[in-house]
């Protein structure tokens, strides 16, 4: 048997749509799976050794391009495809792949496409109208379409991911061989795209203070210079590594981390992905929910929440962010269990 999925951006949707191939092999153990992803991308599908081919799309190439990659597909005549993106390029290889649903004729359920429900974001975020479901899980929305397969049981552990050698290799260099011999240590993800998400930097130093029995890795990107702040805070117990990484060996240190707490960010996905324990911290935004039983969801309930899609926008009472700033390093550090 041959399943192919399309997913072909962005990092955050990539992360939690790889969460489709453990259901996958759990009711086809002997599928060869496939995987269309955009070039700059497929470095993340990578690291998952059961999915076998991977298809990397150049948008440089254009539509052409797209039906191109069809024409090549086509000659894989696949059993199942699952569309995760459902976005015009998707929805070519699926003109390709299945003109006009005809591939579906003898197999109803060859095709399967993951709804986005625009409609209902509108309601959600322009009149307070949610009808999409509470909390509202990222990983299971990948996870749901899949029911017409009958694939149903996806939180079967799995460890053998695929990080390249020099990858493992810096990650044991910047974190492992620096953290003393039998001390607890927690990944921090305390930056975020937009900073309506962001719980204040003042609250991760407080964390760090009260949490003084641990050692304490915080994960950003080259203009979080606020990450520097974090760590003056107990230099002696907690490595930035702001910047000195790539997207892929921060990912890397979210592996190894035996607890990691962060906001609705991509580096929460990987953590809900590899099943990690920890906490995320949901504040304004509706989509961010982990599905992972061991991470606990610190969130406070508010009349105002959800009020954005990604925290691009601004808050609609006067106490700004009062979703983060009532979510207190008490509560937090209390509930790290180590």
């Amino acid at each position: 048997m041959k399943i192919l999925i399309i997913r072909l951006s962005s990092i955050g949707d990539i992360i939690q749509c790889m969460s489709v191939v453990t259901g996958l092999k759990n009711k086809f153990p002997n599928a060869e799976i496939h995987w269309v992803v955009r070039a700059d991308m497929q470095s993340l599908v990578k690291i998952d050794p059961r999915i076998d081919t991977i298809w990397a799309f150049d948008r440089k190439e254009g539509f052409g391009g797209v039906f191109k990659l069809g024409a090549e597909l086509k000659k894989e005549k696949f059993d199942l495809i699952y569309d995760a993106h459902s976005n015009i390029r998707s929805n070519i290889l699926k003109l390709v792949l299945c003109p006009f649903g005809f591939c579906k004729i003898f197999n109803k359920n060859k095709l399967v496409t993951r709804r986005k429900d625009r409609f209902k974001r509108f309601l959600l975020f322009q009149f307070g109208i949610n009808k999409l479901p509470k909390p509202f899980r990222a990983l299971a929305s990948f996870q749901t379409p899949l029911a017409k397969w009958e694939v149903n049981e996806f939180n079967t552990p799995f460890e053998n991911w695929a990080f390249p050698p020099e990858t493992e290799q810096k990650i044991e260099e910047l974190v492992l061989s620096n953290i003393p011999q039998d001390q607890k240590w927690v990944a921090l993800v305390p930056s975020a795209a937009w900073e309506l998400k962001r719980w204040p930097v003042k609250y991760w130093q407080d964390l760090v203070k009260t949490r003084h029995d641990l050692h304490f890795i915080v994960l950003g990107g080259p203009g979080d210079d606020f990450c520097e702040d974090i760590r003056s805070t107990a230099p002696e117990r907690v490595i930035n590594l702001a910047g000195k990484t790539s997207l892929m060996e921060s990912f890397c240190t979210v592996w190894h981390a035996p607890y990691v707490i962060s906001g609705d960010t991509g580096f929460l996905h990987a953590a809900d992905l590899f099943q990690k324990p920890g906490q995320a911290i949901i504040g304004p935004t509706a989509f961010g929910y982990p599905s992972n039983p061991k991470m606990k969801i610190m969130e406070v309930d508010l009349p105002c929440r959800p009020c954005t899609k990604d925290g691009s926008t601004k808050c609609k009472i006067k106490e700004e962010r009062k979703c983060l700033m009532d979510i207190t390093p008490r509560m937090v550090a209390e509930a790290i269990d180590l």
